[in-house]
């Protein structure tokens, strides 16, 4: 297991999401997070200047897809979800971030039109993250599963 080091002086307005949180203590909620300890999931490290996080998963029989004996996907999925967050943060220090999303009337009516016969809608959705000076600190994208549920 290669580890990263940090290259230049840490910012002192980094590093913390909140006074007195540390890496060390995120490692140790996440471990301790219901999902998480029921489900198998073990975050192994968050390196000290947040830059790195390893998280392990061990497919057991009571957390795994039982027809297909494979990993669950929300599970898979959720090893990696909350985590590019919390490194941005940690890196980027305390601060308000903005970000403003829409779904149109259209999207919507395109939607609707697509899942009328009972098939399946998947839409890309997209936003920007801005600090307090209206840079751009983060691009988030996300898909948009919609369908009908039986009468």
């Amino acid at each position: 297991m290669s580890r990263i080091e940090p290259t230049a002086a840490k910012d002192p307005s980094a590093g913390t999401l909140y006074p007195g949180e540390s890496p060390r203590i995120y490692r140790a909620l996440f471990n301790v997070f219901p999902p998480y300890l029921f489900g198998g999931v073990r975050v192994k490290h968050i390196a000290a200047d947040w830059t790195s996080v390893r998280v392990d998963y061990t497919v057991r029989p009571w957390n795994r897809n039982n027809p297909n004996r494979a990993a669950f996907g929300g599970t898979l999925y959720s090893m990696t979800d909350p985590f590019f967050a919390i490194m941005a943060y940690g890196q980027l220090g305390r601060g308000t971030v903005t970000t403003t999303m829409g779904l149109s009337r259209e999207q919507v009516a395109e939607i609707r039109q697509a899942t009328e016969s009972g098939a399946k809608s998947i839409t890309e959705h997209s936003a920007e993250i801005v600090d307090g000076n209206g840079t751009l600190v983060a691009r988030a994208a996300q898909q948009l599963y919609v369908r009908r549920l039986p009468d």
